[in-house]
């Protein structure tokens, strides 16, 4: 097998188990966080970190290191960032959007901290799984309803899942 799922095996691997993901919850010397409108299920509509799912036979290193890559445009390691913890994120939707096939994540959270000239977080602005970017007060998130409440759990215990 060549790794690559199609995407009715991914539907029925979505049904059957719990994907494993890591977000990046990126901030600026200001203090704010950077965060993504999505564009696809799950979440789609809100704004959340980015972040995505870890491939089979991918190391932890390795996965950290693609998704800054991809979600962000940077080149950055694990060892720049520090571990918050691991969420879980249950979503009644899915990617596919196939009746009655939920989403489960167990999420590994990192935060990561970008010097000013590391800023542009272009990454996100090329792909097709979100709409905008833009910085966000901690203060602004928690009270936006336009703001997951997976990514609020990442700020604020009440949110925690």
């Amino acid at each position: 097998m060549s790794g690559k799922l199609s995407k009715d095996e991914f539907v029925k691997v979505v049904a059957a188990t719990p994907l494993v993901s890591i977000d990046l919850i990126v901030r600026n010397s200001g203090g704010s966080v950077f965060l993504g409108k999505r564009l696809n299920k799950p979440a789609q509509g809100y704004w959340f970190v980015p972040g995505g799912r870890i491939l089979k036979d991918e190391l932890f290193n390795a996965a950290f290191d693609r998704l800054v890559a991809a979600e962000l445009g940077l080149s950055s390691s694990l060892e720049d960032a520090t571990f918050l913890g691991a969420y879980q994120h249950l979503y009644q939707d899915n990617f596919a959007e196939e009746a009655d096939v939920t989403t489960h994540y167990v999420v590994l959270a990192y935060e990561l901290s970008l010097s000013e000239d590391q800023c542009n977080c272009a990454g996100l602005l090329g792909d097709d799984q979100h709409a905008e970017q833009r910085w966000w007060s901690v203060e602004d998130l928690l009270a936006s309803d336009q703001v997951h409440s997976n990514t609020k759990a990442y700020f604020d215990r009440a949110y925690k899942t």
